[in-house]
């Protein structure tokens, strides 16, 4: 592997530095809790803002060192070794109709993709609705998606009318054999291994601008002049693809777009075009993929 980046020490967060970096009035949020170990953020911040909802202010970010219980869509489970990953969760009021909040887990993977690329050089592209790919450095093909592998996952949860938590894992210092699939990968195995103190932030304050930008908009992600950037470094756009949704049903087609919504449309033969929602789909899958 002469061609990935040597393995840093894998270090505890330092919660002081993150605190600095991260609450206002230098950050981003009102409040920052950094936890040595749970579970999962998300489950954390949404139960204890249902409980406590005085206790966090908007936006309010949680962040784990080791996350042990992680999940991501239809509860999948996401574990990492102890130092190795990012795992954390943000508190925020999208303040925009109900109907266009299918775009916050495709607006965070636009503002992670963002962030990586500008503090490691690693390009990352996004898998509708909420994953995160990354090149693979021997180009086997282990997704039905060409030479990628899943680096991160997204995942949103509303916590009310008002509050949704938006929760982001992501593979920073993990080695091939620390990896639970091999269509898995990490930034390191990607050439980069940087500090996750400064890829938090990053991530973080890219994130608060899109929002803002979205937020402004009404929710109009296309108006916000978002809608084209998601879409561009959408891997989904432009493939053929296998919709699973429940009942053991499936759509085929070509994915050519998104909708106003956040929907993936789906060109099936004969021209006839789908809309299918992140909440109504359980796997997307290139033709011919397992």
């Amino acid at each position: 592997m002469d061609d990935v980046t040597a393995l840093p020490p894998r270090l505890r967060l330092d919660a002081e530095l993150v605190q600095d970096l991260l609450r206002a009035p230098t950050g981003i949020a009102a409040r920052v809790v950094v936890l040595d170990e749970v579970g999962s953020t998300n489950t954390f911040l949404v139960e204890e803002a249902r409980a406590q909802p005085h206790a966090w202010p908007m936006p309010s970010l949680v962040v784990a060192d080791h996350q042990t219980q992680g999940r991501g869509r239809l509860d999948r489970a996401w574990q990492t070794p102890p130092h190795t990953a990012l795992t954390c969760s943000l508190l925020l009021a999208p303040g925009t109709p109900r109907e266009t909040w299918g775009w916050l887990p495709l607006l965070t993977g636009l503002a992670a993709s963002r962030a990586v690329s500008a503090t490691t050089g690693v390009k990352v592209l996004t898998k509708w609705p909420n994953d995160l790919l990354v090149e693979a450095p021997d180009g086997e093909d282990m997704l039905g998606w060409g030479p990628l592998r899943k680096v991160g996952g997204i995942l949103t949860e509303v916590v009310d009318d008002e509050r949704v938590v938006v929760g982001l894992g992501l593979n920073v210092l993990q080695t091939a054999d620390e990896l639970p699939v091999a269509s898995a990968s990490s930034l390191w195995l990607a050439g980069a291994a940087p500090s996750r103190e400064v890829l938090l932030t990053a991530l973080q304050e890219s994130l608060a601008e899109v929002v803002r930008q979205w937020r402004e908009a009404d929710g109009d992600a296309v108006a916000a002049g978002l809608g084209a950037e998601v879409e561009a470094r959408m891997a989904t756009i432009g493939r053929d693809v296998r919709v699973l949704v429940p009942g053991g049903k499936e759509v085929r087609g070509a994915a050519v777009a998104l909708g106003a919504d956040g929907s993936l449309v789906v060109e099936q033969a004969g021209g006839e075009r789908r809309e299918v929602r992140s909440g109504d789909v359980s796997h997307v899958r290139t033709v011919g993929s397992a």
